[in-house]
């Protein structure tokens, strides 16, 4: 779970003078100082961070932020030297994918997203959410921010912290980090509706199988989301990896490209999802209409056959007095009898035809 901080709680590991008690702001998850990829030990916040940083010129800060309000972003903004638009972004949210450079600050913006477990299509109505993170990266710090319920963040920094060979290089590998972490995610959750995709094919095409189309158009907008949601991310992805950029390193360009490929080969499985489910769209809509035709035909047959009835009795119950065979002894039975017979005719044409 992320770790909330305390700021001037003394702890045996830390090196610096504790300072007065501060509490920190519920949106920072955690703020850190990394040293030749080690982290220092101690609580800092944003300030003291930066100034430690920017007073020895070594290292850089690592701050988490979870949907930070306007004005702690602005504070932050004047402690890192971060562009009022960046401030204003990163506190509302709601950004599309891109790569945004400004003097000495590169931004990501990446949609999260999490795949919703079920055990029916029936029991959701999203099968995925999405989020929202941006990474703000300078050269002597970077700035995760989280918008919705991705936690994942907190295991990334977990993972590096363990390989601080890696934060050696400098805060680029953690926007690496991040955007990576989050493309493996597409993949997992692609896998996850495509398992969907294939159980809801496979029941539509099981022979008199019910499959509610509501299904499949559910399917079908949470692709479509999930799409758009993917797809935008491939131009800020193509730059990361090609363009030469100064607070990118070549050698974490180099892994960019990796993170590339995998983008790319997750948005053509999504869109192949799509259009498969396009087709089972295509292909349930023919079905229900091939269904109302068998039901017309079936409701045609039937009214015939009780039409036979309706105009004999029709005619003789028209009471007039001078009808021919109103006299003959058995005539009501003669005409019971002929109305069940041509019932019965018509009732085996229409089963022979398969009307019935």
């Amino acid at each position: 779970m992320p770790r909330r901080l305390r700021v001037g709680v003394p702890t045996s590991s830390r090196s610096t003078p504790a300072t007065p008690a501060t509490a920190v702001p519920d949106s920072v998850v955690d703020c850190g100082i990394y040293v030749d990829g080690v982290r220092v030990p101690g609580e800092f916040t944003h300030d003291e961070a930066i100034r430690e940083v920017r007073s020895t010129g070594r290292g850089f800060v690592w701050i988490g932020l979870h949907e930070p309000d306007v004005r702690f972003m602005e504070t932050l903004a004047e402690s890192f030297g971060i562009h009022e638009l960046i401030a204003e972004d990163a506190s509302v949210g709601d950004q599309r994918p891109k790569l945004e450079a400004y003097d000495t600050t590169l931004v990501l913006n990446i949609y999260s997203v999490q795949y919703q477990p079920h055990d029916s299509l029936s029991e959701v109505n999203e099968i995925v959410t999405i989020g929202e993170v941006m990474i703000v990266l300078g050269r002597d710090f970077v700035v995760t921010i989280r918008h919705g319920d991705f936690a994942e963040l907190a295991g990334i920094r977990a993972e590096l912290e363990f390989a601080p060979q890696r934060l050696a290089v400098g805060p680029a590998v953690v926007m690496h980090a991040v955007a990576d972490r989050m493309v493996d995610n597409y993949t997992s959750v692609a896998d996850a509706v495509e398992l969907d995709v294939d159980a809801l094919e496979a029941a539509l095409f099981t022979p008199r199988a019910d499959v509610d189309i509501e299904l499949i158009y559910l399917l079908k907008r949470e692709l479509v989301e999930l799409k758009h949601d993917i797809a935008p991310l491939a131009r800020p992805l193509h730059r990361l990896s090609a363009d030469h950029l100064d607070l990118v390193p070549t050698e974490i360009r180099h892994y960019f490209r990796d993170v590339q490929d995998h983008h790319t080969q997750v948005a053509a499985e999504v869109a192949a999802l799509d259009e498969q489910v396009t087709s089972l769209v295509h292909a349930a809509v023919a079905m229900i209409g091939v269904r109302q035709n068998t039901d017309m035909r079936r409701i045609s047959a039937w009214v015939a056959i009780a039409a036979v009835p309706t105009m004999i009795a029709g005619i003789y119950g028209m009471n007039f007095e001078h009808m021919p065979e109103l006299s003959m002894e058995y005539g009501y039975l003669y005409v019971l009898v002929f109305m069940v017979a041509t019932c019965a005719v018509l009732f085996w044409v229409f089963r022979r035809n398969k009307w019935l």
